[in-house]
């Protein structure tokens, strides 16, 4: 690929390249390989390494009842994911470091390191040459990968992803070998919940493509990586329009289906607590007990839910996994419906 043909042709800005995986997975691999690909396709190229730029207490992973639980609701660790994007976003805006409280701090002598050999605009001759990012995350959820393919829009660039598939036992092999390894328990938990892109679900997701991993990419895997983001720079994407009406008016027709969607699945699990409880001989009485309990917990879920949909943007389905939004929020009552079930037929007994 000539180092002219993307940047003569398209004179796209940037590129904002995704890649995920289950840790261990080869993102790191890969995106070494990328990166001496791009270097020699005269492109200016980053990694943007999340494990290095977000310090470890930002994430947790607490165990309950032998189950580990990922803190991905964590208003820390979002707040530094922000962070990353916010840098990311001041550098294409020629500001270079963000300025952040704190409390949301990421590690800048990583953010630093990253950047270091990226001239800005307007600083050197190689700055009109297509500049890369390469994201290298998990982003087990696409609303994770989401923001990145918001911050996109916001800067007209160029979008793409790359999913890493790994055996989960392979993930976890590896994973052991190295200096400061995630527990087992999280990889696993991680797997469960690993949404891969999905162009038929979420139209955003279209430039994607899926690598099975390897300890050594091939020619032809880095190829059909540098093919996929010289596409994405020959196709930036557009920025969003500011039609605040319009906007609010989709946010609130996604809430209200994403609530609707909650709310029958809640209602259709605690159909089946309550058919659990009558196939294990519970009283009537204790029958009853469980009804109004099942009822007054979809109650107060639903309106904390209704809340932070109150609080928070919520994208328009067109753009997002509404099944998979409600998916994950359900399970919060799922939680709490089967420790409800279980207090009533230990009574029982």
């Amino acid at each position: 690929m000539a180092s002219g043909e993307v940047g003569g042709q398209c004179r796209a800005p940037a590129c904002l390249c995704v890649l995920c995986g289950l840790p261990a997975a080869g993102k790191s691999t890969l995106a070494g390989e990328v990166l001496r690909t791009a270097a020699l396709a005269g492109w200016r190229s980053a990694v943007i390494p999340y494990d290095d730029l977000i310090p470890d207490h930002a994430f947790q992973a607490k165990e309950m009842d032998g189950v580990v639980k990922l803190q991905e609701s964590h208003s820390e660790w979002k707040s530094h994911r922000q962070a990353v994007l916010q840098c990311i976003g001041n550098f294409l805006d020629e500001t270079v470091l963000v300025q952040m409280p704190n409390s949301c701090q990421i590690n800048r002598a990583a953010w630093e390191q990253c950047i270091q050999t990226l001239p800005q605009r307007g600083v050197s001759d190689a700055s009109h040459k297509p500049l890369i990012f390469l994201m290298d995350d998990n982003f087990y959820y696409s609303s994770m990968r989401y923001e990145v393919h918001q911050l996109a829009r916001k800067y007209s660039l160029g979008f793409c992803q790359v999913y890493l598939h790994c055996d989960l036992e392979l993930c976890i092999s590896r994973n052991e070998k190295r200096s400061q390894p995630v527990q087992a328990k999280v990889i696993r938990e991680m797997e469960m919940r690993l949404e891969p892109p999905n162009p038929e679900k979420n139209v955003w997701e279209k430039n994607s493509i899926s690598l099975t991993s390897m300890d050594v990419f091939s020619k032809s895997d880095i190829q059909r990586v540098m093919e996929l983001i010289s596409t994405a720079l020959c196709n930036p994407l557009s920025p969003v329009e500011d039609n605040t009406v319009q906007s609010e008016a989709d946010r609130l027709k996604c809430a209200t289906n994403m609530l609707h969607q909650a709310d029958q699945t809640c209602r259709r699990l605690i159909s089946e607590a309550m058919k659990t409880a009558g196939e294990n001989g519970v009283s009537s009485g204790q029958m009853r007990t469980l009804s109004a309990q099942l009822s007054e917990s979809k109650a107060t879920f639903l309106r904390d839910l209704r809340r932070v949909f109150q609080e928070a943007p919520v994208p328009q389905e067109d753009d997002m996994d509404v099944e998979g939004m409600v998916k994950r929020a359900v399970n919060v009552f799922d939680h709490r419906r089967k420790e409800i079930l279980l207090e009533i037929m230990n009574d029982n007994k």
